[in-house]
């Protein structure tokens, strides 16, 4: 290994090139759930983090928008090798998963007059869709128990779905109101 090692911490800094193959390996692998992968990967393999600091880069990567994964790729990039680090991250991150989306791209642009095509793409949209709303459901469980929550909720996806008012400007009314609304009702115990 490449990487300069740092003894009183037990840590490894990577090289920008350690930064691309490790996260390249990840991007390969991980479909869905890489957190537990890139976990395992900055901790146990490469040693580049300790726990504590792998906790807190992914506390920051959870505020920031955008994918936690994609956060943590860039946020450990610039932590080491500065821009040319976070660049080699999220270069290695989204390779693969790249290449993969350009060729079925290609493919789909080949035989989408195919009428098997058309049924597949019917059947992954539905799958889609069924996992759109199991999310929604599990999100929307909890807040039958408070009405205050569930009728900002309400709110919110009228304005989306139905009003069709951009999602920015919606977040951008509703945050300050639902934390407001949430506050005034938390001081008479009525909100958990």
């Amino acid at each position: 290994m490449d990487g300069h090692d740092d003894r009183a911490s037990g840590r490894v800094i990577p090289t920008s090139k350690e930064l691309f193959l490790g996260f390249l390996g990840l991007g390969m692998t991980a479909f869905g759930g890489a957190l537990p992968l890139a976990h395992r990967m900055v901790l146990e393999r490469h040693r580049w983090l300790t726990e504590a600091e792998f906790v807190e880069l992914l506390g920051l990567c959870q505020f920031l928008p955008g994918g936690n994964i994609i956060n943590l790729s860039v946020a450990l990039g610039m932590r080491f090798r500065g821009v040319k680090g976070a660049v080699s991250a999220i270069f290695g991150l989204i390779a693969v998963p790249s290449m993969v989306v350009v060729m079925l791209g290609i493919l789909y642009q080949h035989y989408q007059h195919d009428p098997n095509i058309k049924h597949l793409f019917a059947g992954l949209a539905a799958a889609a869709a069924g996992l759109l709303i199991q999310m929604a459901v599990k999100i929307a469980l909890p807040l039958r128990k408070n009405l205050v929550l569930a009728a900002l909720a309400t709110v919110c996806f009228i304005a989306i779905a139905w009003l069709r008012i951009p999602l920015l400007w919606t977040m951008l009314v509703m945050t300050p109101v639902s934390v407001v609304i949430t506050a005034k009702f938390a001081e008479k115990g009525t909100v958990k």
